[in-house]
């Protein structure tokens, strides 16, 4: 575990934009920075990151936090591992304590995963250089490929000996346990108990994430047998989803940000002959279609692609399908072809980055001409193959999101195919109302799904027991004032027996006594866990809410108090005097803006002094009505039974918590402030 001084001082190094850069384009917007959100799939961006107060907020899926959880989020890694994550970033001494057994046992899966994938690294690159098959054969297959050593070592490339179970037995001597070789898929287990290497006897290539870490790896089989894959990559895993990643991208991300473009191509020594070459802006799809979480990686850096084909026209006719989803997210893509018999790996070998770069500058199409001069070279006169042809680039045009650009294709398309741009832009049309039709549908088939995204104002907690959305909602209320105006001042109590000011109460200092005074338990107990950190520092010296639980140590109450204080949190409708016009947050935004004029600080006080009580009692309004609920379903149940004493007894509990409701209807309805000031 790390010390909260140590936590402390990475939370003062790790800028949010910083830290949000290495991951997101980002473009400032004002006092803030905004980008397209790197956590679901938007093509406006609505990621909003604010460097005055430290935090990232998406106004589409709802993802928030500061620094360490956006790495959490973005990297799957537990509070601990992205607080080291960030130290190693701002070179920042982390010593860990010892772990007790309990803390080793709750380790997830997903660590004890990478950590083998790192030692698979380190032993495959150690047998490349240091072992004699390794030397003989992997190496001697890296510098026929023209890869030199530092291309060698930034790639992290190796070899996997041809042995049934070397790598098995080198990780289970370093005490790594065979469940997670076989989960990684390195070496899986047989029926019968026992373990082989999936990769022997194939040179290695490891796949990193956009951060770095080794989450999968592709071998390359160099025996001549007609019987075994060429290639041999990891299998979906819970730390490896190859739909998500491109190969290359750790590599290539800050140059793809430089160049504004990115290169795709399709394998592992496309890319590292590129590299090599100086052309650095390149990843690969790994042999496989395109995937829309592909593309968005792609997208986060640059909306410009520019797609490099060897001169096999099956293969491309293949793959131009998947392109189809590069225009859906709204890509400007382009389409090289390479000579003939060159692959990128080839070219890069003999031309530097300067002629290569010229040569796609000089050969680069748009991909609807490309597609459209490709696929009439097989339709001749044949004018059902015209007919399918026009119909497969107007589904492509359909599928581009901006007008004016479908526009552009509109009147190209109706050069390249001898068609009436009226006509193109019908057929557009047709096929567009025909998606928004299917989409409606889709929505419709997955309403509970949707419901809870379009309801949900946070970040989705985990909550073992299902929580009452209104009541959630109101404690939710109760911790933003916490949080935002917990140590502000609320009022000064008067006691009329003595005729003297007692005391003065801050908003936390009321809210903690309305609440835990009364024995009252929030139903949410991330929202409980919240509020009696809340209680329990709040009369710390120089206690101040908002930072303490920026940095707090458990990683879902900083989530929470981080979305709490974005700006656009929304409150539960509170006023109800007519002639408030403005919501809470309108209101506040105007009452911060204008603290140092005094009217408006009475303004803001006057607020919080109505505000805090009544959430407070609208808040045990609603347990009271809960209660009631539950008593008259035993009422019911004793009604049935005949259970006299039962009923009498149940009907005096809802009498009592009917009085509380009366009670609490008047505060409401006499508006507390009375009763405070």
């Amino acid at each position: 575990m790390i010390d909260q001084t140590t936590i402390g001082k990475i939370m003062d190094a790790a800028q949010i934009v910083d830290v949000v850069s290495d991951f997101v384009t980002l473009k400032k917007r004002g006092v803030n920075y905004l980008g397209l959100c790197p956590f679901h799939n938007e093509k406006t961006g609505s990621f909003t990151v604010s460097p005055a107060k430290g935090i990232f907020k998406c106004f589409g899926c709802g993802k928030g936090g500061n620094a360490v959880h956006f790495i959490m989020e973005h990297e799957q890694l537990s509070y601990v591992d992205a607080l080291k994550y960030l130290a190693k970033k701002y070179n920042i001494e982390v010593v860990d304590r010892e772990l007790s057994e309990e803390e080793k046992l709750q380790q997830s899966d997903r660590e004890s995963m990478l950590a083998v994938n790192e030692f698979a690294t380190k032993y495959f690159a150690e047998m490349l250089h240091n072992h004699r098959d390794g030397k003989a054969i992997g190496m001697n297959y890296f510098r026929e490929r023209g890869f030199s050593d530092e291309t060698i070592l930034k790639f992290q490339l190796g070899y996997s000996l041809d042995e049934s179970d070397a790598l098995f037995r080198a990780a289970t001597n370093k005490g790594f346990k065979p469940e997670f070789l076989d989960k990684t898929g390195l070496s899986p287990k047989r029926d019968d108990g026992s373990h082989y290497d999936r990769f022997r006897g194939r040179v290695m290539f490891p796949v990193h994430t956009i951060s770095g870490k080794v989450v999968a790896f592709g071998g390359r089989v160099l025996k001549k047998d007609d019987k075994t894959a060429k290639y041999v990559n990891s299998p979906e895993s819970e730390i490896y989803h190859k739909s998500n990643e491109l190969y290359g991208i750790y590599f290539a991300k800050n140059a793809i940000v430089k160049q504004d473009r990115c290169f795709l191509v399709e394998g592992y020594t496309d890319v590292i002959s590129m590299h090599q070459a100086g052309v650095q802006n390149v990843v690969a799809s790994s042999g496989t279609s395109l995937t829309p979480g592909q593309i968005r990686l792609i997208h986060r850096f640059t909306p410009n692609i520019t797609v490099l084909y060897d001169g096999d026209a099956a293969g491309i006719k293949a793959s131009i399908r998947g392109i189809d989803l590069l225009l859906e997210e709204g890509m400007n893509i382009k389409v090289v072809l390479l000579p003939d018999g060159e692959d990128p790996d080839s070219y890069a070998r003999t031309h530097n980055a300067s002629d290569f770069i010229d040569f796609i500058d000089k050969n680069q199409v748009d991909f609807i001409k490309f597609k459209i001069n490709l696929l009439l070279q097989d339709v001749g006169n044949d004018p059902v193959k015209k007919a399918v042809l026009n119909g497969d680039v107007v589904r492509s045009i359909a599928l581009i999101p901006d007008k004016l650009i479908t526009s552009e294709y509109v009147k190209e398309c109706s050069s390249l195919l001898s068609l009436e741009e009226e006509h193109i832009y019908g057929e557009v049309k047709k096929l567009q109302a025909k998606m928004r039709e299917d989409a409606t549908k889709r929505l419709k088939n997955s309403t509970s799904e949707a419901s809870d995204i379009l309801s949900t104002t946070l970040l989705e907690y985990k909550i073992e027991n299902p929580v009452d959305q209104k009541i959630n909602q109101q404690e939710l209320d109760i911790l933003y004032f916490a949080i935002r105006h917990g140590v502000e001042f609320l009022y000064r109590e008067y006691q009329p027996e003595s005729h003297e000011f007692v005391r003065d109460w801050s908003v936390g200092e009321y809210i903690v006594a309305q609440l835990l005074g009364d024995n009252i338990e929030f139903k949410n107990p991330l929202n409980m866990a919240l509020l009696n950190e809340f209680a329990t520092h709040l009369q710390d010296e120089g206690f101040q809410p908002v930072n303490f639980f920026m940095r707090h140590t458990n990683s879902d109450i900083s989530r929470l108090a981080v979305d709490l204080m974005t700006d656009k949190y929304q409150l539960s409708k509170i006023f109800t005097r007519e002639e408030q016009h403005t919501s809470v947050d309108e209101q506040y935004r105007v009452t911060v803006k204008a603290k140092r004029d005094a009217q408006k600080q009475e303004e803001h006080r006057r607020w919080l002094l109505e505000s805090v009580p009544r959430v407070i009692y609208e808040y045990k309004n609603s347990i009271v009505v809960d209660l009631i609920k539950s008593e008259m379903l035993k009422l019911k149940e004793a009604a049935a039974a005949r259970d006299i004493q039962a009923t009498e007894s149940i009907m005096k509990t809802i009498a009592n918590y009917n009085t509380l409701k009366a009670q609490f209807a008047k505060e409401l309805g006499d508006r507390v402030i009375v009763k405070l000031s």
